[in-house]
């Protein structure tokens, strides 16, 4: 069977203690990821990011400093190297109008903080193969 590559995914959370569990628990899962406490910085990452130099998968907080996660969910995907990336937008905030907006402005799923490890990373899975899926078409 051949190996598989590995799953990349960007985080961004102004959260670091969150952004901690993400590099050591789905790194243990066997994603590669990086992270972005600043929103301002993954804005930056994304606006220079080649196609094949984007993540597979996105991790959005919504409630952020400076630039909220729905406003940033539309700034990445308004560049072609990263308009097919699927985001997954994880806030604290379980509310209706939250999770629509969420969902409005580009997110492909929702979850909340906390939230469950093996939960999280099931939804990056099937967030990565349909993000694959989107990469091969022309």
């Amino acid at each position: 069977m051949p190996e598989e590559t590995r799953i990349s995914v960007v985080a961004v959370d102004d959260d670091e203690t969150i952004l901690e569990i993400y590099e050591t628990g789905l790194a243990a899962a066997g994603f590669e990821v990086r992270t972005f406490c600043e929103p301002k910085k993954a804005r930056e990452f994304f606006a220079a990011a080649k196609p094949g130099a984007v993540p597979d998968v996105i991790l959005m907080d919504i409630m952020m400093p400076g630039v909220d996660g729905i406003t940033l969910m539309n700034d990445i995907h308004s560049h072609d190297a990263a308009a097919h990336i699927p985001i997954i937008a994880v806030s604290g905030l379980n509310d209706a109008a939250t999770l629509n907006d969420a969902l409005l402005f580009g997110a492909m799923d929702y979850l909340v903080k906390p939230f469950d490890l093996d939960a999280l990373t099931a939804k990056i899975k099937k967030a990565a193969e349909l993000s694959r899926k989107r990469a091969q078409k022309p």
